[in-house]
């Protein structure tokens, strides 16, 4: 695998800034529930899931100062990224909204995916094709390259029962298409609501194959600082549903793994509140773990594999039984299954819960290729 720092990203004469907009307003259409926003970057989305209405900023910063009214009660948020309060309603919106796009003429996509299920933005394009096709809007997508690009995909497979907007498509956790690619299969798979299909086109990367080892030049998120994290993130994110750190609060996120209770690991860390987390889990607590080095990250990389043996050995390590995973069902979003989690707790061992994955694999790969724009 040769390492290509000089791809060639699309560029267009017209793009609309969908980064960053401010004094967004939306209503229901009984009148029951209005959202005011004063400021966003990023895209945000009202999503119904059991009760909740969760407001979702995505990029680099998200929602700043939002206001929802709800029957004249009005609730005030001005914390970032990912904000909840529960209604009872059946009333369903999502951004871009209709009347964000009723005087455009294109709305272009131009952001850097890393290649994995979990990382939302992938949902994100998923709404943004869906609010196109409502209102019959092109979509011009600038295709990036993928840092986890893999050249087979890798990972249990989503199942649709667990589908939300950590994971929305029936895919496994590493799938191998860039984000201009992955638009083209949401199409052709029939994802959209109702069967919608949006009128997409994507501007290809020049100078890019897929055996290419692409370093990202810009950090695509704040917990996601550098190539290392990029590397380490596929496979440390699992711990993200367990009372494990995987060093949120800390300068070094998706680099460490620790938690209070583990006696096996010569490196320390304590989280605290900064700005790629408010709150992050085990705050204030002195947590023992492992610092993981880059010859590893480039070890997983290579391999093209997802490394379980973190969420196992930690599982064994902390003897917490069911009390090791979160209690909100995280962990399964996270997993798009709950049979990881049987088998995690059933003692199985990595290369016995590969096994499991094969069938599922083996039917994408034969799907996924026709979405391929590099060789």
């Amino acid at each position: 695998m040769k390492k290509n720092n000089s791809v060639s990203l699309g560029l267009v004469l017209l793009i609309m800034m969908i980064s960053s907009f401010t004094s967004a307003s939306l209503a229901s259409a009984d009148g029951g529930l209005s959202l005011k926003m004063n400021k966003i970057v990023g895209t945000a989305y009202l999503d119904k899931k059991e009760g909740t209405f969760k407001i979702t900023g995505t990029g680099p910063a998200s929602i700043v100062n939002l206001t929802l009214t709800f029957n004249g009660t009005e609730v005030h948020f001005a914390e970032e990224n990912s904000l909840e309060y529960k209604f009872d309603t059946e009333d369903l919106e999502k951004y871009p909204a209709n009347e964000m796009l009723k005087d455009i003429d294109v709305l272009v996509f131009d952001i850097q995916d890393v290649g994995v299920r979990f990382y939302t933005y992938l949902s994100t394009l998923h709404y943004v094709m869906e609010a196109c096709a409502e209102n019959n809007v092109p979509l011009m997508i600038l295709d990036r390259p993928n840092p986890n690009l893999v050249s087979e995909p890798d990972g249990p497979m989503l199942d649709l029962e667990f589908s939300s907007f950590i994971g929305l498509h029936p895919v496994p956790v590493l799938y191998g298409l860039t984000i201009g690619e992955y638009g083209q299969m949401i199409n052709g798979e029939g994802w959209l609501a109702g069967g919608l299909k949006a009128d997409v086109s994507v501007i290809p990367c020049g100078n890019y194959s897929r055996s290419d080892a692409y370093e990202l030049p810009i950090a695509p998120s704040p917990n996601l600082p550098n190539q290392k994290s990029i590397e380490l993130y596929p496979s440390l994110c699992f711990l993200e549903g367990t009372v494990v750190s995987i060093g949120r609060g800390t300068d070094y996120p998706f680099q460490i793994v620790g938690h209070p209770d583990f006696k096996f690991g010569s490196y320390t860390f304590t989280p605290m509140p900064n700005s790629g987390s408010k709150h992050p889990k085990l705050e204030g607590e002195e947590c023992f773990g492992l610092a993981l080095s880059e010859e590893r990250a480039n070890k997983m990389r290579l391999s093209g594999r997802l490394d379980l043996s973190f969420l196992l050995d930690f599982y064994e390590a902390l003897s917490l039984s069911d009390d090791f995973f979160r209690e909100d069902g995280y962990f399964n979003l996270l997993a798009g299954t709950d049979v990881l989690r049987e088998q995690v707790q059933s003692g199985m061992t990595e290369e016995a819960i590969r096994a499991t994955w094969q069938e599922d694999l083996q039917r994408f790969s034969e799907m996924y290729t026709k979405y391929w724009i590099y060789n």
